[in-house]
């Protein structure tokens, strides 16, 4: 079969989409991807900015034939495949394929729990029961359930916690409100489907709960396609591994006083029992003291204090479990309580066991050990985490059980075309790789400027020294620009810089935060509005997409190493170079790499974007692997002049001043 007349000038994808151009590296994509769901094949394929992937996997997808799976890395781009490009490409090849959108069960209205919250109407706020109210309006002319068709309710508001549910709390087949479930119709819609549209996350659920040999959520495929196949590794790392958290021990103990309440009104036992739970999973938290973020179990100062405690949570889920199992027969909403307890035990049991073995190694584990026990500390909470290693051998056991085509691509998957990175990762040793770069004219289209005279990036006041060489670009450009950080803090100290900065020149300019709204809004806010300028972090490093000059600059603080007293990356670097590796160079350098190609993806969306990327990090000069780093960007045209940036945009702009707001005395900052 050749695809090459479906992308032809004149052919169906140009009478059926506006604005399709002809690309020979889409073609070859498709081609390539046609090749391997026939042969069902291991195909690896990283894609440049522009050579139109989404649609170069889909005509041969559905052209092929057989169920196939397309995954993506988010929610955004699951509901845009499923709106918008499925529908095109179904147009342009005139075929009748059936397709279904599935998403987590949190993302759907959950009957039970809906109408359990309204019974109780015990709320934090009012403002959160007229959230439930409108919830229930919602679910009860909704066909879907899907919370994000839900407009009136805020996606943050506590009521979609009340009006979801979980894994672990919902009551499956037992439910009384079984056969209407939003979730079930949607898995059994997509078990009827051609195509199905899932996100990573779930398609790593359905492969956790198939290993535990409970229910698949997904039907058999041909053909699984995961696009932003660069989330993959650290995705298979968390669902491959295994957690407890506090919030999880504090929704038990709710429910259980729940249940209590509703079938054994008579006894306090139950509800006696949630408190002592209540009581030790903030003991837990308590005992890790004031510490906050990532720490491996062998560094966590007040050992004994934090082992005493998790004895006695696991001492006060026993007695939970005990008087939820004398009442389990009332109900089902019992019997589901006591499920949990008991698996919570087991989850501590396990990280007590690995207590008692010899422990050689830094993170409190046996040397040599296949997974790292570490938590994670926020103000209220925290969460134990087990987390294995080496995800590719897990996953790899995956690949090769069943015949059928797998795909992955992204615009970042290799260093320079070098996928071992990826593939060593995921287990793909012997997948087949292909590459193809952007279309776009990078020398001609985009400058890359590292400022020179940077101090290093450690040094207190680094931020300051970020600020100070990126405001002539993005003065000179008028604004027009995302700023994007390598952490939260150093994001808020940019942030307030800038707008003394702005304050300082009696500029008027939009000045947007990432956490001052929703991303979707900050992102429109940003495109209508002139001169504006976006100071972010991830949220805003990949998966954004702003054409035209509103976006013409992207400032980057500096190279985005993870920080290595991550404790699943210390325990990887350590792994790796106890083998006799590099993990410097092996590991650290390319996961890197491809974190800085998806922020420097940012700037040039379109053949008509012009725009400036500047990279605020000397070693990206000073630092023999600094050219590894910038010869696996795209092609841009290099400097670390200002006065070539400068003229830069005196040529966009024809030599007329780029300010087009108002000057002023204050800055509005109702966006922070």
């Amino acid at each position: 079969m050749d695809v090459a007349p479906i992308f032809a000038p004149g052919g169906p994808l140009e009478k059926a989409v506006a604005g399709f151009r002809h690309r020979e590296q889409q073609v070859e994509f498709a081609q390539a991807v046609l090749e391997a769901i026939e042969s069902s094949a291991v195909l690896i394929a990283e894609a440049g900015t522009g050579t139109g992937k989404t649609f170069a996997y889909l005509v041969p997808a559905l052209l092929a034939g057989g169920r196939v799976i397309v995954s993506t890395g988010t929610k955004t781009l699951q509901d845009q495949l499923f709106l918008r490009d499925l529908p095109r490409v179904r147009k342009a090849l005139g075929t009748a394929v059936d397709v279904a959108l599935l998403k987590g069960r949190s993302n759907y209205v959950c009957l039970h729990h809906l109408e359990t919250a309204a019974a109780q109407g015990t709320f934090a706020a009012r403002e959160d029961a007229a959230h439930l109210q409108k919830i229930k309006r919602f679910a009860a002319t909704t066909m879907s359930g899907d919370r994000s068709d839900c407009a009136d309710v805020p996606e943050t508001s506590p009521a979609w916690a009340q009006a979801t549910s979980t894994r672990e709390n919902c009551l499956g087949s037992a439910c009384s409100h079984y056969q209407d479930c939003f979730v079930m119709k949607a898995r059994k819609r997509a078990s009827e489907a051609d195509v199905i549209v899932v996100n990573h996350h779930l398609f790593f659920a359905d492969v956790v709960l198939r290993d535990e040999g409970a229910t698949d959520l997904l039907p058999a495929a041909n053909t699984v396609i995961f696009d932003e196949a660069h989330h993959l590794p650290d995705l298979a790392r968390l669902f491959f591994g295994q957690s407890l958290s506090t919030t999880q021990l504090l929704e038990l103990a709710r429910d259980a006083k729940l249940v209590e309440a509703q079938f054994a009104r008579e006894s306090t036992e139950m509800g006696d029992a949630a408190l002592g739970v209540e009581k030790a999973a903030r003991d837990l938290r308590l005992a890790l003291g004031p510490a906050m973020g990532r720490t491996t179990l062998g560094a966590i100062k007040a050992r004994p204090a934090f082992d005493a405690a998790l004895d006695g949570l696991a001492k006060e889920l026993a007695t939970l479990g005990g008087r939820l199992r004398a009442q389990e027969e009332r109900a089902e909403e019992i019997r589901n309580c006591r499920v949990r307890a008991d698996e919570y035990i087991a989850r501590i049991a396990e990280w007590r066991e690995a207590d008692a073995r010899p422990r050689e190694d830094a993170y409190g584990e046996a040397a040599g050990a296949e997974v790292v026990r570490w938590v994670e500390a926020y103000p209220q909470s925290a969460v134990l985490y087990v987390t294995p290693l080496d995800v590719g051998r897990i996953f790899r056991e995956r690949i090769t059980s069943a015949k059928r085509a797998w795909i992955f691509t992204s615009a970042t998957l290799s260093v320079n075309g070098d996928f071992r990175h990826f593939q060593g990762e995921m287990g793909l040793a012997e997948a087949n790789t292909r590459s193809w770069p952007s279309p776009y004219d990078y020398a001609n289209q985009a400058l890359l400027y590292v400022p020179a005279g940077l101090p290093d990036p450690n040094s207190e006041r680094y931020a300051e020294a970020v600020i100070e060489a990126a405001w002539p670009v993005v003065r000179a450009s008028g604004g027009h620009a995302f700023l994007l950080f390598t952490s939260l803090r150093a994001m808020d100290r940019g942030f307030d810089l800038l707008a003394a900065r702005l304050k300082a020149e009696g500029l008027e300019w939009p000045l947007l935060l990432q956490g001052s709204g929703a991303k979707n809004e900050l992102l429109e806010r940003f495109r209508r509005s002139p001169n504006a300028i976006l100071v972010g972090s991830q949220s805003f490093w990949e998966g954004v997409d702003v054409k035209g000059d509103q976006l013409s600059v992207v400032v980057i603080d500096r190279l985005p190493f993870n920080p290595p007293d991550d404790p699943v990356l210390a325990a990887c670097i350590e792994r790796i170079n106890r083998a006799g590796g590099n993990a410097f160079m092996d590991y650290q350098l390319p996961r890197a790499v491809i974190s800085l190609k998806q922020g420097a993806g940012r700037l040039i969306r379109d053949e008509t974007d012009r725009g400036a990327l500047v990279i605020c990090d000397p070693r990206l000069v000073d630092k023999p692997y600094g050219k590894r780093i910038w010869r696996a960007l795209p092609p841009f045209r290099r400097t670390r002049s200002l006065a070539d940036v400068e003229a830069f945009f005196n040529a966009r702009s024809g030599g007329k001043p780029v300010l087009n707001a108002p000057a002023g005395t204050s800055i509005p900052r109702g966006t922070r």
